[in-house]
């Protein structure tokens, strides 16, 4: 997550509508799920660095510190990355890093008009059309997301770009810092309840959460410590920038760390979600079936 626990209230609002027959729950990380921040997010975290080093810390040096679990706020990681540069002595206050990195991120006020925004921000590209949400809709899958990022960012991209209407949404400030499952369990939650569905537990609808950093397998994991009896499943996407044909040997390294850190499944794209989540439900029904033969 990118900032510190700010309010009580959540982002999310009123729900989407799904189809009536709700067959699972899939949760959806942003940042490199949704959309590409290569060249945003990731990009600021470079530039806030360069801006107090003159040092710009490669895609490779971010993935590392990403895969450590430990670093999911970008604010936090660029201290960190000026910390392993021999700069603590100078390191600036946590409030500068935030200017910094919003003002490369953003280029305006952030709770501004997004027409003005002129900073990396408007270099995200999509990685999965709007007709994507109705897909999953038609399969009888509700979904959400829970990320790290700010409220206006997401708001963004999942309003503006996706066209979404009032998407069922955990950011910034909703819910303690990934991994801390608090935000994905309490969307779970409210989904749930919102179909009428069993609450969390062995009767409710199963649930996977798709991430692209081993903080987000660890948080679906750490919600499986505190539901175990609840259906789980941690889903996996490398980032885009690892898909290139150059970062292949790069890639494989970086999806061998997320299957270490627990995802059961990993994505070739997000849009593959709804392949794995009908395989992981014919799974489930046949795993029903044998007990129910089993049964005397």
């Amino acid at each position: 997550m990118r900032s510190r626990q700010k309010d009580n209230h959540l982002t999310y609002q009123s729900c989407c509508c799904w189809s009536l027959s709700l067959r699972a729950l899939v949760l959806f990380d942003i940042d490199g799920v949704i959309r590409d921040v290569g060249g945003s997010y990731r990009r600021a975290l470079s530039e806030t660095v360069y801006h107090y080093s003159g040092y710009r810390p490669t895609a490779a040096e971010i993935d590392a510190l990403k895969g450590e679990g430990l670093w999911n706020n970008d604010w936090e990681a660029s201290l960190e990355l000026l910390r392993r540069r021999g700069t603590s002595s100078l390191l600036p206050t946590f409030d500068d890093i935030v200017a910094v990195f919003s003002e490369a991120y953003f280029g305006g006020d952030p709770h501004g008009d997004p027409a003005s925004w002129k900073g990396f921000i408007g270099n995200e590209t999509l990685l999965v059309p709007p007709e994507f949400f109705n897909t999953l809709n038609d399969a009888g899958l509700a979904w959400g997301f829970v990320s790290g990022a700010e409220p206006p960012s997401c708001r963004f991209v999942l309003e503006q770009r996706l066209g979404l209407v009032n998407p069922p949404l955990i950011a910034m400030g909703d819910a303690p810092d990934k991994p801390n499952p608090q935000g994905l369990l309490r969307l779970t939650a409210l989904l749930l309840g919102r179909h009428q569905a069993p609450g969390l537990g062995p009767l409710a609808p199963p649930v996977a959460y798709l991430g692209d950093t081993v903080t987000d397998v660890f948080t679906l994991q750490r919600a499986r410590q505190e539901v175990p009896e609840q259906r789980w499943r941690a889903l996996a996407v490398a980032p885009p920038h690892l898909h290139a044909a150059e970062a292949q040997s790069a890639r494989g390294n970086y999806e061998q760390q997320l299957l270490g850190a627990g995802a059961e499944a990993i994505l070739a794209t997000t849009a593959a979600v709804i392949e794995a989540m009908e395989a992981w439900l014919s799974e489930i029904d046949q795993e029903r079936t044998s007990l129910n033969f089993s049964e005397p």
